[in-house]
């Protein structure tokens, strides 16, 4: 089995689309990071819209995105890769316009910059994970795919950095930040396209393995436990404040300093722990995620019931064991599924990939919300033997 065992950052650029595609990203993620932590506050705070009326505008934007992912799998394998990156950024163009239309108290038209906003960011990861595997093969790939992760974290993380520190502004500053954000999604989109990605598919599957004259893969149970893995991903910004608001009564510092180490955890650490886990097989790596990130599950369920005193740093600590696990997971899941699915069906295999992580993304808030109230044993007890079960699936 091949691995890789450096890395080498021109031959990670390369790998992840060139350099023009990696600025693309990078601009792309901190338009991202200015908008995403405030619609929720633009929809109040600008558009005069009650907080329930702002929050169901932004889940329907985000469900009905996941219909447009049969379309955008059936587009990718007729050979386009950087037209369909672009796409998913000039959709959000178009919702940022929208927003910036919409007139205060207007919800229908803000459900609509949201639905547009929610097409581009559901499209994007299977479309630029289609581009990756375009240009990149066996374990390099994996190892961009890794790359690409961690330039868009610390891209979300600057991006909501400038944000934060531009609030004093009131709602001049927040229509500001969505202006920017429009044009850097545009900018993004005009760079993106500029790379001129495209695969051929009678070609590509010539190429390809004997299983490239397969059907496509139908991953049922890989799909079904990614469900329950993306949890992992709202952990530290939906599940950990509201432990510790709601039961520890701690200070807030500790949720944010929870959320930064999240964050510069996976940007540096991203690439060299998927490299590292190159020697292993895929399949065995995304199950030792699922058992590193039960584990963390169990270690808050310990932390918590420590008291006021010793609660918060210890679910603090245990969060560091919660982002290793959510980082051996997103260097594994999307490798393996573009390493199950044979090259003519790339892109239907990542599209039913997105559609289980987009619907995990959009339950997880409601399941952990509705488990937190019943005690720390009912959601994280929960979470760990969901998570082993799905662990358990994958490795079988």
């Amino acid at each position: 089995m091949a691995t890789t065992t450096k890395i080498q950052p021109r031959a990670l650029v390369r790998a992840s689309g060139g350099p023009r595609y990696a600025v693309a990203l990078a601009v792309d993620a901190l338009g991202t990071g200015l908008l995403r932590p405030f619609l929720l506050l633009y929809g109040m705070a600008v558009l005069r819209l009650s907080p329930p009326a702002t929050g169901i505008g932004m889940t329907a934007g985000v469900v009905v995105g996941l219909a447009c992912m049969p379309a955008v799998g059936r587009w990718l394998d007729r050979g386009a890769r950087s037209t369909v990156v672009a796409a998913s950024m000039l959709v959000r163009v178009l919702g940022v316009a929208l927003l910036l239309a919409t007139p205060t108290g207007n919800v229908w038209l803000f459900a609509t910059a949201a639905l547009f906003l929610g097409i581009g960011n559901q499209a994007w990861p299977a479309a630029h994970a289609a581009l990756v595997a375009t240009v990149a093969h066996g374990r390099e790939r994996d190892a961009a795919l890794a790359g690409g992760r961690a330039l868009r974290n610390a891209g979300l993380g600057v991006g909501a950095l400038l944000a934060t520190a531009c609030m004093a502004g009131g709602t001049i500053a927040l229509q500001a930040l969505a202006a920017v954000t429009g044009l850097a999604y545009l900018t993004a989109a005009a760079l993106a396209w500029s790379v001129h990605v495209h695969a051929h598919p009678a070609a590509v599957a010539a190429a390809a393995t004997d299983r490239a004259d397969g059907p496509a893969p139908r991953m049922r149970a890989l799909l079904a436990a990614n469900v329950i893995y993306v949890f992992c991903l709202n952990v530290p910004e939906i599940a950990l404040p509201l432990v510790l608001k709601t039961q520890m009564h701690a200070s807030p510092v500790w949720s944010g300093a929870i959320f930064v180490a999240n964050t510069v955890l996976v940007v540096t650490l991203q690439v060299p722990v998927t490299v590292m886990m190159s020697r292993f097989p895929r399949r065995s790596v995304l199950a030792l995620a699922g058992v590193v990130l039960a584990a963390s599950y169990l270690g808050f369920l310990a932390a918590t019931s420590l008291g006021h005193g010793w609660g918060a740093p210890a679910v603090a600590t245990v969060s560091v064991v919660c982002t290793i696990g959510e980082i051996i997971y997103a260097g594994s899941a999307t490798a393996l599924v573009t390493a199950l699915a044979p090259a003519h069906v790339l892109g239907r295999a990542l599209a039913r990939f997105q559609l289980s992580t987009g619907f995990g993304l959009a339950v997880s808030p409601a399941v952990i919300t509705a488990l937190a109230p019943h005690g720390a044993a009912a959601l994280w007890g929960s979470l760990a033997a969901a998570t082993l079960l799905s662990a358990s699936a994958v490795a079988r």
